[in-house]
C-alpha cells in the first residue's frame, strides 16, 4: 500500500503540479531578489514592479524547460535531494567535530579562520557545490550538448582532474607558509 505521501507526489507529478512548484520558487527567488537588490527603487514602492518582473522572470525559466525539451523538475528533484545529504553530511560531521573540543566549536573555527584555513573552506565547500550541480546532472543546463566529438563524461573528467590538481596546490602552498614558531 502506497504512502499518503507517495500518492500526493504521484498525483501532483501526473497533473504538473511539481512544474508549479518550481514556478512558484524560481518567483519566490526573483522576488527576492529584486526587492534586495532595489533595482526598481525602494522596495515598498515598487511591489507591483518587482512581482511583475519575477512573474515574468519565471515564467521564462519554465518556458525555457517546455521549449527545449529539457526536464527541469527531474534536474531539480535530483539537485536538492544531493544538496540535503550534502548538508545534512556536513552538519553531522560538524556535531560530531565538535563534540571533542574542549572549547565551543564557534570558538575553535574562529580561531582558524585567521590563517589560511578560511581559503580551504571555501574551496571545500566550491567543490561540494560543484559535485552536487554535476551529480544532479544540472550541467547539461549550463552546458548544452555539443557537437564538438568529445564526450561529456571525458569532459566532466577533465575538469575534476583539474579542481582536484588546483586543490592539491592550494593546500600545499597554505601549508608552506604555517611553519611552527619556537
Amino acid at each position: 500500500m502506497a504512502s499518503p505521501f507517495e500518492t500526493v507526489i504521484g498525483r501532483l507529478s501526473e497533473l504538473g503540479g511539481l512544474e508549479f512548484l518550481i514556478f512558484m520558487l524560481t518567483t519566490a527567488i526573483f522576488y527576492g531578489l529584486l526587492r534586495r537588490s532595489q533595482i526598481f527603487g525602494a522596495p515598498e514602492k515598487n511591489v507591483a514592479v518587482n512581482a511583475v518582473v519575477a512573474l515574468v522572470a519565471a515564467f521564462l525559466v519554465l518556458a525555457y524547460s517546455i521549449l527545449s525539451g529539457v526536464q527541469v523538475t527531474k534536474l531539480f528533484q535530483t539537485f536538492f535531494f544531493n544538496s540535503v545529504v550534502v548538508l545534512l553530511t556536513v552538519v553531522i560531521g560538524i556535531v560530531i567535530t565538535g563534540a571533542f573540543f574542549k572549547k565551543s566549536l564557534g570558538e575553535v573555527l574562529e580561531e582558524k579562520f585567521k590563517g589560511g584555513m578560511f581559503v580551504a573552506f571555501v574551496v571545500f565547500g566550491f567543490l561540494l557545490a560543484l559535485g552536487v550541480v554535476l551529480s544532479s546532472g544540472l550541467l547539461n543546463v549550463f552546458l548544452p550538448q555539443t557537437t564538438v566529438g568529445i564526450p561529456q563524461d571525458v569532459i566532466l573528467t577533465i575538469v575534476v582532474v583539474i579542481l582536484l590538481i588546483v586543490t592539491v596546490i592550494g593546500i600545499a602552498a597554505l601549508g608552506m607558509g604555517g611553519e611552527e614558531k619556537k
